[in-house]
């Protein structure tokens, strides 16, 4: 395929990680690469910490449904100004990205859109319906994405998004000293609920009482507890609670979890790239399982905690770092599969020309 102009779109931090290595793909095979992000999480923080060249535009508008509504008009439009200065592009890539998809429509750009958790309703029906290609993974079930206007656009890969992402991956003990981690002791990285406040809130009722059992596990077994928040409020609450150590900023979180003796989150990345590190991992995930997170209960490679008692004994018991074991054995995929994935519109669009 000859060298075009691509444009990819990162609004939250999982982005980063998955379009990291798909960049330097299309990079290494001549291709422009033009990166835009939304001011949320820790989304600016990586493409700095990656040395990915992005241009910001707009940030998080909050939790409500007018305030979302809002911020995806703008931002889309935004998108529109910003692509009509800086393209034309032969296509446009987002994770999730709903306006990407929605500038990418109004510009008459094919566009390709990927996700791996299918009950997102309201963004998977945006997607969905304007995308030329909807990249998934292979256990979710496609009829489960036909009410979204899905059907003929499925590209399904094997495996799991984080075993491409991380094929390139290997820890690098530097994090555990810059959060001076004792390798005598057990280490437990804790992600934080996708809600912004965590405490006095009824659905966040598991992770407070998360926090009361790590203080305990520090008393009675020395369990040092990394927790990683999505948002400044969070990390601002997370400050009062004593014994948890807070980073300030983005760290190598992926090392982090390879060095762990447990991972405990309440999102669904951070458990995934457990499973692809090798490290025992927790979810406290209260919404309705995706599929691929129900394959991965089923297979014994995660478990699942719904309710304040069953945290009780999993902080016992764990061994310290240089206790820990042989992590279980890593499945390493070609992320050039999920970039081939995404530009189908494009191999698509020669295909025809080629015809015609």
């Amino acid at each position: 395929m000859q060298a075009v102009n691509v444009w990819i779109d990162l609004t939250n931090s999982p982005h980063v990680l998955v379009m990291r290595p798909l960049i330097a793909a299309l990079e290494g095979e001549g291709h422009r690469v033009t990166v835009t992000a939304r001011r949320y999480a820790q989304t600016v923080e990586l493409l700095e910490r990656f040395g990915i060249e992005h241009t910001v535009i707009g940030a998080h508008r909050g939790a409500r449904a007018s305030a979302k509504a809002a911020g995806l008009l703008q931002r889309s439009l935004a998108l529109v100004r910003f692509a009509r200065a800086h393209g034309p592009f032969a296509i446009a890539l987002g994770h999730g990205s709903n306006d990407v998809t929605i500038a990418a429509a109004l510009l008459r750009i094919p566009s390709s859109t990927a996700f791996d958790y299918e009950a997102a309703a309201l963004q998977h029906h945006i997607n969905c319906r304007l995308a030329q290609a909807v990249v998934v993974p292979a256990a979710i079930p496609q009829q489960r994405l036909r009410r979204y206007g899905a059907a003929g656009k499925i590209h399904p890969y094997e495996g799991l998004k984080e075993e491409y992402y991380l094929a390139d991956f290997e820890p690098d003990a530097a994090v555990l000293g810059e959060l001076a981690i004792e390798a005598s002791r057990p280490l437990v990285v804790v992600r934080t609920p996708p809600a912004a406040a965590l405490y006095h809130r009824f659905e966040n009722e598991l992770f407070s009482a998360l926090i009361d059992e790590l203080a305990r596990a520090q008393q009675a077994e020395g369990v040092q507890s990394v927790v990683l928040p999505r948002t400044a409020e969070q990390r601002a609450q997370l400050a009062r609670a004593p014994g948890l150590i807070v980073p300030q900023r983005a760290i190598d979180a992926q090392s982090l979890i390879a060095y762990a003796s447990l991972v405990i989150s309440a999102g669904g990345t951070m458990n995934r790239e457990a499973v692809a590190l090798g490290t025992p991992v927790v979810s406290t995930f209260g919404g309705a399982l995706g599929a691929v997170d129900e394959a991965l209960v089923r297979e014994g490679r995660m478990r699942l905690v719904r309710a304040p008692g069953e945290l009780r004994g999993l902080l016992e018991g764990l061994p310290a770092l240089e206790e820990r074991g042989a992590a279980a054995p890593r499945v390493r995929r070609d992320p050039h599969r999920l970039l081939e994935l995404l530009l189908a519109p494009l191999q698509a669009a020669t295909g025809a020309g080629a015809q015609a």
